[in-house]
């Protein structure tokens, strides 16, 4: 059995692993080479319980709950098979209140998600410093849940690669632009190369902000739009930081080792991959008022990368109506976190249908 897959990022490439597992090849075509877009310019922040702020929907929580759950296992494996540590970490969250109002706020945000079983506390401002003593004094209060945790994207794609290329059952064909899916009798089978056609069992769409560019889509699939995001890194020696810190429009990711991932702008800009000076004053103006300490930190680098994102609809997962044709997009802020699940989920979906 042979698997087409369209994008060699953290999706593309988990999904070829959770196949191989399953003893069905794997062919993943990346037009650069794997990892080079959104994959590994990410934070790395898997905030199942801070990225529900304000949503309060228990679909999405047990979805992110289950998807969290899979790292620590995940992060093993990949040790295990390649001797490389993505970052794995459990760091905790805490999301600040700079008013009565963001209190308020986020009282109910805790007190929703503990009555799903989650762990989360609503800590006043003296308790929260006792967590994370470089918060700004201006936080009144905060939202701590502990069980959030962070990987390191860059290393993470390493380790992916790694793992395929150790894999008798994956290739990964850099270089390779898919011009269009190949489609006979009303079923996708295969994909059109600049040198030739590739034709397969199944085909899994897994090309981030890219995948609506592909031809021969249906038509009635959700556009997939790219929303840029503009990151910095701040090396802070010694390290200070040790929770992940979210403020209004702002995170704040130490790695541990003194590096400081601060980010992020979300901004419409087609795909336009600049680094602007709005967007660098806003990520170190956010920064710095949650964390003052940063002040002081050392810039250095700064990047940006494209959230694929489905307006009003969630990420893409699973058979699309075009049998033979299997969705692994659109995940907007959550691809890092939901990689593990959904390559299993987008595997079992190939597998029960073949």
């Amino acid at each position: 059995m042979r698997i087409a897959i369209v994008g060699g990022g953290v999706m593309g490439c988990a999904t070829a692993l959770a196949l191989a597992g399953r003893d069905a090849d794997a062919i993943v075509l990346e037009r650069a080479v794997p990892g080079a877009e959104a994959s590994s310019a990410a934070a790395g922040i898997l905030g199942a319980q801070a990225e529900l702020h304000g949503r309060r929907d228990d679909g999405d929580a047990r979805l992110f709950a289950r998807a969290r759950a899979a790292w620590a296992p995940w992060a093993r494996e990949l040790r295990d098979a390649t001797g490389i540590d993505v970052g794995y970490r459990v760091s905790g969250v805490l999301r600040l209140a700079l008013g009565e109002a963001d209190r308020d706020e986020l009282a109910r945000d805790v007190s929703w998600q503990q009555s799903l079983g989650l762990r989360a506390s609503l800590l006043d401002a003296r308790s929260a410093r006792e967590i994370e003593p470089e918060l700004t004094p201006a936080a009144v209060a905060a939202a701590f849940f502990p069980d959030d945790a962070q990987v390191d994207p860059p290393v993470l794609l390493r380790a992916l690669v790694a793992a395929a290329a150790r894999s008798p059952r994956v290739t990964i064909r850099s270089g390779a632009t898919v011009q269009g899916l190949l489609v006979e009798s009303g079923r996708c089978i295969g994909v059109r190369l600049d040198d030739g056609e590739l034709r397969a069992d199944a085909t899994v769409l897994a090309a981030g902000s890219w995948s609506s560019l592909v031809p021969g889509l249906p038509a009635s699939l959700p556009p997939v739009r790219p929303v840029r995001g503009q990151l910095v890194m701040l090396d802070e020696r010694p390290p200070r930081v040790r929770s992940i810190v979210f403020g209004a429009g702002t995170y704040v990711v130490p790695r541990g080792d003194g590096r400081v991932v601060c980010g992020s702008t979300m901004e419409h800009a087609g795909f336009r991959k600049e680094v602007t000076a709005a967007g660098l004053s806003a990520i170190l103006g956010g920064a710095v008022a949650c964390v003052p300490s940063l002040g002081a930190a050392q810039f250095s680098s700064a990047w940006s990368n494209f959230r694929p994102h489905v307006d009003g609809h969630a990420p893409l997962v699973g058979a699309s109506e075009l049998p033979g044709l299997f969705l692994a997009t659109g995940h907007h802020r959550n691809g890092i976190l939901l990689s593990k699940l959904t390559a299993d989920t987008v595997a079992t979906a190939i597998l029960g249908q073949l």
